[in-house]
């Protein structure tokens, strides 16, 4: 039977028995029991109770794991009342002591600021700043002029393409040479057909006795086209796909958000050329299915996104797969530290050019913003969206995403939305709605600003103003493609102004700034509703 517990003992065992005075004498144990206090304190060897002058201990016994602290008179324990606030008294912030002791940050040698190491990233930007080529106008220059191929040439016109924009007429002879190209151009500057079309002409250079044969079986592509998401891996497709099929090449897209099997099959079937977005690419690489090793070109397109949505180390892990020596061409509307180790890593002596002339002065794009109150937001934005033409309206969440399509949808504006959470089906379909016309605005997050090719979108509509500058800066370039005018309206609520007017410093844009309420002129002006 175990010891020591109620229930064994009843509640006569609850607490031990105290010991007499008489008992604890004859075991040989002092006579008082009492732990803690000046008596036993006196008992513990080595241990003495400090005392004040008038006798009294310093410290108050508070039982077993008390904290001893000196005893003070009642008195002495009150707190000193506060003196009345005199303002009058108070010396004024000139007539303050200076803390001198304080060092002063500019009185800090310059010895210090000038043996700081430079950042990685910044060395290599300043150095690729330093090597970039301004891309000019050209005038009566073709494309065959700059050393494409005849079908080439032919489909590219098709395209809608007569003449190189800037960006194009600087890149192409460099990625004929064979020469690692780093091109800067704002969105709808030409970017695509800059390495779209002499890709081509670069895999019939180095394959010439493969180009027009017959589809081999198997075949592993020669060339890698990476884009940060699916809308721009298709858009990159509709455009090169027919320039590669004008000699006899083919493509495939890869990307997430559909079933593997279609893509496995054009693989399987052989291709020359791969569009796609790192992570189905990375994938399918680690399974085995994709074969890079015969990957001699490699394209990523708007690199600096990619990295903003955690694709760098991905994108570094395929860049090791393929071809070593192998050509690299990175293509984007900004520039920044993000893709500092990709081009450090694997450009060698690149040429890098920049569109010249992208100020706002030469932009065909007008930027407005309408300073409103939030309650006012979403009819201002009916009335905005409720004229002719094509438009594109931007929100920063995919549940707002599809609340302002369902509020447009109820005012009679015919509205599709697309985010993140569709399917690449809905989202391609949403997309060919708006393209055919088969309705009227495209509500979208930030997951479509690099990937809606619209030619004929004149009004972009922020109805929640982006958390950074270069989001702004894609956002506007769905409107004013290849030199058409457009304009982007933003929406801010009052108490975002300054806000506002920082990312809007930012991205060096000068906006003219109206406040409205609705069924103001303005709204109706810029909707497209009466001629301006």
């Amino acid at each position: 039977m175990p010891k020591n517990t109620r229930a064994s003992h009843g509640a006569s065992a609850s607490k031990k028995p105290r010991w007499s005075a008489e008992k604890r004498s004859a075991r040989g144990l002092p006579a008082e029991r009492r732990r803690g206090g000046a008596a036993s304190a006196e008992r513990r060897p080595g241990r003495r109770p400090q005392r004040a002058e008038d006798g009294r201990p310093m410290w108050e016994p508070r039982g077993k794991d008390a904290k001893f602290r000196p005893e003070r008179a009642p008195e002495e324990r009150r707190r000193p009342a506060r003196a009345p606030f005199d303002r009058d008294a108070r010396p004024a912030r000139d007539a303050r002591p200076v803390r001198d002791a304080r060092p002063v940050r500019d009185a800090r040698p310059a010895r210090a600021h000038q043996e700081r190491p430079a950042r990685h990233e910044d060395v290599v930007l300043e150095r690729l700043t330093a090597q970039a080529v301004e891309a000019t106008e050209v005038e009566g220059l073709g494309f065959d002029d700059l050393g494409l191929g005849q079908n080439i040439v032919r489909a590219v016109n098709e395209l809608g393409a007569t003449e190189p924009f800037p960006i194009q007429a600087a890149t192409i002879p460099d990625v004929l040479a064979g020469r690692d190209v780093l091109g800067r151009g704002r969105t709808g500057s030409g970017k695509t057909i800059a390495f779209g079309a002499p890709l081509v002409e670069r895999l019939l250079q180095l394959n010439a006795d493969r180009a027009g044969s017959r589809r081999e079986f198997g075949r592993a592509p020669r060339a890698l086209i990476l884009a940060p998401t699916r809308e721009l891996a298709l858009q990159i497709d509709r455009t090169v796909q027919p320039i590669a099929r004008s000699v006899g090449l083919f493509t495939t897209q890869i990307y997430g958000g559909v079933p593997y099997a279609r893509q496995l099959g054009a693989l399987q079937r052989g291709v020359d050329i791969v569009i796609g977005t790192p992570g189905r690419v990375g994938d399918l690489a680690a399974q085995g299915r994709l074969d890079l090793s015969k990957t001699v070109i490699t394209v990523l397109d708007e690199a600096d996104h990619m990295c903003e949505l955690g694709f760098a180390e991905p994108v570094q892990e395929i860049l090791d797969l393929t071809a070593p020596g192998g050509q690299k061409l990175l293509f984007s509307a900004t520039l920044d530290k993000g893709v500092a180790d990709i081009v450090d890593r694997y450009l060698v002596d690149p040429a890098v050019f920049e569109v010249a002339g992208e100020d706002q002065a030469s932009s065909t794009i007008d930027h407005r913003v309408l300073l409103l109150d939030q309650r006012d937001k979403q009819q201002v934005l009916v009335e905005l969206a409720s004229g002719p033409g094509k438009k594109l309206v931007f929100a920063r969440t995919r549940a707002f995403a599809e609340q302002l399509a369902d509020l447009l949808d109820d005012a009679g504006i015919r509205a599709e939305s697309i985010h993140g959470d569709l399917t690449q089906s809905r989202r391609t379909r949403a997309l060919e709605k708006l393209t055919s016309g088969r309705v009227n605005v495209l509500v979208a997050t930030d997951v479509a600003a690099r990937g809606i090719h619209v030619d004929d979108i004149a009004l972009v509509i922020q109805a929640d103003a982006p958390d950074e500058y270069k989001a702004y800066l894609h956002r506007a370039g769905r409107t004013g493609r290849a030199g058409k005018a457009g304009t982007v309206v933003t929406l801010v609520p009052r108490n975002r102004r300054r806000r506002t007017e920082e990312l809007l410093s930012r991205a060096e844009i000068d906006a003219e700034w109206t406040s409205v309420v609705p069924g103001d002129d303005v709204i109706a002006e810029l909707a497209g509703r009466v001629d301006g």
